[in-house]
Parts: C-alpha cells; sequence; structure tokens
C-alpha cells in the first residue's frame, strides 16, 4: 500500500499537478489580462463592503476568514522553513511568484463557486467545485469524485495531521501529554462544528484576523531588530532564484531546479490556488458588490495574505536570525522556533506553540466547513449523515492527537492531489464562463455603476443556474 500511495504522489507532483497548476496560472493570468496586477487595489476596495450577509448567506469577510483559517496552518511556519532548508533562500522567490500567478486560478474557481451555487434544505448558499462541475459542465459523477476526494484529504486525514502537529507542540513546550491535547481539541473543535457553517464563519471572523495580526507583528519586530541586513536578505532571495550565488555551471542548473521545485510546491500547498478548497466557503457568501466576480476578488486576496505576507513572514525571521545552515539537519517548525527564539529569547518557542495551535485549530474546523459542503453536495442538499460525519472527523482528530501519521500524511498528499487535477480541469473547461464574468463586472465598474449580475442577460449561463439566486429583482 505505502508503495502505491508513493507512486501516485511521485507521479502527481512530482510532475503533473505541479506544472498543470502553473500552466492553470500562467493560462488565466493572460486570459484575465493579469487580473491580479491591474486591479490590486480593487480587491481592497471590496474587502472594505465585505461584511454585509443576509439570511442565506455568510459575509464575504466571513467566508475570507474562513478560507484563510484553512489555508494557513503548519505550512506557513513549518513549511516555509522545509522548502528554505531544501531549496535554498531561492525557494522564497519561487513561492512568492507562484502565489502571484496563483492569485488568478483563486479569481476564477471562486467566481465560479459563487456563480453556480445553489440553496441547502435549510435555505444556506452552498457551493463548490463539485456544484460547477454538475452544473456548468453537466457531469455530476466528476462532482461526486472530487467531493469524495476532498472528504478524504480535507475532512478525514488533513485534521488528524493537524492535531498532531498541535499535540507534538504542547508536548514540547508544555509538557502536555497527546491524549489530554486530543480530547481538549475534541471538545472545543466539537462545540464549533456542531454549530454549523455559521458557528464556523463567527469563529474564524474572530480569531483569524487577530492570529494574522500577532504573526506579522512579531515579523516586524525582528524585521526593525535587523533593518540593515533587510536588503542583503532580499538580495540573497533573489540571486538564490536563479543561481547566481552559486560557483560553476551545473552547480547553478542545480540550485535553481532545487530552488523551484521545493518553492513551487510549498507555494501550492500553503495558499491552494487551483485546489478547489477555498471555493467551497467562497460559494457560501452573500457578495457585495452583487456579482460572482466580487467573490473572485475577495479570495485573490486570500492568496496573497497567505504567501505574500504570512510565508514572507516566517522566511524574514529565519533568514534574519542567522539560524539557517544548510546539511545542519534543522528544519521544519524547529528551525522556525529556534530563529525566533534567538531573536527575543525564549518565550519564542512558547509563541510558535501557541501560533500553531491557533492556526493549526483553525485550518481543522474550516477543513470540516469545507467537508460539510461536499457531503451535503453527494446527498442533494440534505443534511442526513451530518451526525454521524462529526463525530467520525471528531474520531480522526483524537487519533491524529495521539498517533505516528506518516502513511496517513501521504494518503492526504496523494487525495488532494487528485482533488486538485479534478478541479483544474473543470475551470480550464469552464475558463470562457470566468471571461464572461470578470468582463462583465469590469464594464459595469466602466460606468460607474455598482456591479451586479443578471443570469437574464446570459440564456447560455440561465438554465445553468438555481433558479432563483442570480435572478435580477425588479
Amino acid at each position: 500500500m505505502d508503495a502505491i500511495i508513493g507512486f501516485i504522489n511521485d507521479l502527481l507532483w512530482g510532475t503533473i499537478l505541479i506544472y498543470l497548476l502553473l500552466g492553470a496560472g500562467i493560462f488565466f493570468t493572460l486570459r484575465l489580462g493579469f487580473i491580479q496586477f491591474r486591479h490590486f487595489g480593487h480587491m481592497f476596495s471590496v474587502l472594505k463592503h465585505s461584511r454585509k450577509s443576509d439570511a442565506a448567506g455568510i459575509s464575504s469577510f466571513q467566508a475570507l476568514c474562513t478560507s484563510l483559517a484553512a489555508r494557513v496552518g503548519t505550512g506557513n511556519l513549518a513549511g516555509v522553513a522545509v522548502a528554505l532548508y531544501l531549496g535554498g533562500p531561492g525557494a522564497i522567490f519561487w513561492m512568492w511568484l507562484i502565489a502571484l500567478i496563483g492569485m488568478s486560478t483563486a479569481f476564477a474557481e471562486s467566481a465560479l463557486a459563487q456563480l453556480y451555487k445553489v440553496k441547502d434544505e435549510d435555505g444556506n448558499y452552498r457551493g463548490g467545485p463539485a456544484y460547477y462541475m454538475e452544473k456548468g459542465l453537466g457531469m455530476r459523477w466528476m462532482g461526486v469524485l472530487f467531493a469524495i476526494f476532498l472528504i478524504i484529504a480535507f475532512g478525514l486525514v488533513f485534521n488528524a495531521v493537524q492535531a498532531n502537529s498541535i499535540s507534538a507542540a504542547m508536548n514540547v513546550a508544555f509538557g502536555i501529554p497527546d491524549w489530554a491535547t486530543g480530547v481538549a481539541l475534541v471538545l472545543m473543535a466539537g462545540v464549533i462544528i456542531f454549530g454549523g457553517l455559521r458557528s464556523i464563519a463567527r469563529f474564524a471572523e474572530l480569531v483569524v484576523p487577530v492570529m494574522a495580526l500577532a504573526y506579522l507583528l512579531i515579523a516586524l519586530v525582528v524585521v526593525a531588530m535587523n533593518i540593515t541586513e533587510l536588503p542583503g536578505v532580499f538580495s540573497l532571495i533573489v540571486k538564490s532564484a536563479f543561481g547566481l550565488d552559486q560557483a560553476g555551471g551545473g552547480a547553478i542548473g542545480y540550485a535553481i531546479s532545487q530552488a523551484m521545485m521545493n518553492g513551487i510546491k510549498r507555494g501550492l500547498f500553503s495558499n491552494e490556488a487551483g485546489m478547489g478548497s477555498a471555493p467551497n466557503a467562497a460559494a457560501s457568501a452573500t457578495p457585495y458588490p452583487p456579482h460572482p466576480a466580487s467573490q473572485g476578488y475577495v479570495q485573490m486576496l486570500g492568496v496573497f495574505t497567505d504567501t505574500i505576507v504570512i510565508c514572507t513572514c516566517t522566511a524574514s525571521i529565519i533568514l534574519l536570525s542567522g539560524q539557517f545552515e544548510p546539511g545542519s539537519g534543522i528544519t521544519g517548525i524547529e528551525l522556525t522556533q529556534r530563529a525566533l527564539s534567538h531573536e527575543v529569547g525564549d518565550w519564542g518557542n512558547t509563541f510558535i506553540a501557541i501560533a500553531i495551535l491557533f492556526f493549526a485549530f483553525t485550518s481543522i474546523v474550516a477543513n470540516y466547513a469545507y467537508a460539510e459542503n461536499n457531503l451535503i453536495f453527494l446527498e442533494h442538499n440534505h443534511k442526513g449523515g451530518l451526525l454521524i460525519f462529526r463525530l467520525f472527523v471528531l474520531g480522526m482528530v483524537m487519533f491524529g492527537a495521539m498517533g505516528e501519521l506518516p502513511t496517513i500524511w501521504a494518503m492526504a498528499d496523494a487525495s488532494m492531489g487528485l482533488m486538485a487535477l479534478t478541479n483544474l480541469a473543470a475551470i480550464l473547461l469552464l475558463s470562457g464562463v470566468v471571461v464572461k464574468l470578470a468582463r462583465d463586472y469590469n464594464d459595469q465598474r466602466k460606468l460607474g455603476k455598482v456591479p451586479s449580475f443578471d443570469a437574464s442577460k446570459y440564456p447560455e449561463l440561465h438554465r445553468q443556474l438555481e433558479e432563483g439566486i442570480w435572478d435580477k429583482k425588479a
């Protein structure tokens, strides 16, 4: 079994997916006219009006925080350190590049999720890749495959992995037994999960901004303490990305390939652009402006925040501290903890442990929200199996807190890879719809209007959409 899973992962993540995700990002960047650069400021304009919601949907700000809760996890603390260790400082440059390119992919999948959303039996908005596969492409079988892959990866396995990271950090920092951490996580997660999607959105809205700002503040303190060295660090990142700090031709080629592969791979893992996860949150929102494309802008900001802001914080702390030593064997969360402790004292270890607790715990509840969304898709928008599923998810949290997870982590990689492959095929097939939405939105902006979507103007789309959601109100 391990050999089969390993082969699938090597095939997916070693070749196919990296090039496909990169290619999709470049494709949408070109087709949408470099939307993430031309309309960079507009992302923040949309965010200013993102607190509105209604009885059917959460606010755009809550949707952003929910997607950030899932995106921002241990990968932002440990994953960046691994990318640095394996790919050198140049890996950070390629992480930045893949995020900037991936912002256009995030726009595409989130706008589609908004367009093809439906209402469940309680009148709440539901949507995501499984829904646009069924409605936009007429391929329910494809949506079923995607939903199964996502439930395995995000609903079950990733939650076990996040719980494992929390229990390990709590044990090292405070000596808390794994079983005690597991019980506490199950109780806390249970309260939020059983409250449903709105409870998860409210939790994310409160915790994620505080969590991100605290980490950003610590990084700024470290930067201020080493401000004279900052230009040298950025110079090192750029030079390493292109092998300019290497001596010979062979060394240059190897250095560039290692920096590219590790930076792109870790960047994709971190920001999830094109994976098909964040659109599940995007579809649940009542957007303002009332147009599917507005949620695309909000979720582009999520990719930017995750990688360009939070991952850069971790990279800055490590590179400015002088604790980065290639070949030393010190990598992952240990390297991040050593770097911060070196700069601010022993309490840096405690801060990283607490940061992992918040980053990973918010990922658990947001990952569950994605899985719930796809379970409801499988049940044709009914909630019949939710109780059993919630108990199973909490069981995986307890299992993860107490177990060793190498095989399960490999299964998560395989499942997420298959999920991303399915989603990328769908959004590329629906790329014409994405362009149509972006053009409709921005044509209205040019006329000085607040963009709103009228499905009746697009008969070819109107018949695919849930009745009443995008019909223009008199």
